[in-house]
């Protein structure tokens, strides 16, 4: 277990979509385990493999040390809400980064667990938004490209100050 250097915005990888885990075994474990420290480090609530630049389809969430950690692997949603919620999202890739961003309220899903067994769930609210927010990103999908342009432009230009 390690912490692995987090890919930083604007980076490419971050558009890049994920290909599917097909390999159960101690290389996905030790990804997992990798992927926790790293997004404890950082800190985050969810992290997943092109953070840090390995291009799987693996998510770890952990909400707070008393919920537990969740991991996805290959997770895809099969139905969301019409009704709506407003959430602060950011990254671990862009830190310091955050804006409002409306997702569904609710959602249906399908994943795998770490021993490749497959499961559905359902996530209602903070849990929802992760899961969609982290499956965008496996999907190539970074999260402020569901800002309108001029609230992107403004948040990049910001973030490259803060940066500086």
């Amino acid at each position: 277990m390690s912490v692995r250097p987090i890919i930083r915005f604007p980076d490419p990888l971050l558009r890049s979509p994920s290909t599917a885990v097909t390999a159960f075994d101690d290389n996905l474990r030790m990804l997992v385990d990798d992927l926790l420290d790293t997004m404890r480090a950082a800190p985050g609530v969810g992290i997943t493999g092109p953070h840090i630049g390995v291009l799987k389809r693996v998510v770890v969430i952990e909400l707070s040390r008393e919920d537990g950690v969740r991991i996805y692997i290959n997770p895809e949603i099969l139905w969301s809400s019409a009704e709506t919620t407003r959430h602060t999202e950011g990254s671990v890739s862009m830190p310091g980064a955050t804006e409002e961003i409306v997702r569904p309220k609710s959602i249906r899903f399908r994943y795998l667990d770490i021993a490749g067994e497959t499961h559905e769930a359902e996530a209602y609210d903070f849990l929802a938004i992760c899961i969609q927010h982290e499956i965008d990103q496996l999907d190539g999908i970074f999260w402020l490209q569901r800002l309108s342009k001029l609230k992107r432009d403004r948040l990049v230009k910001k973030w490259e100050k803060m940066r500086d």
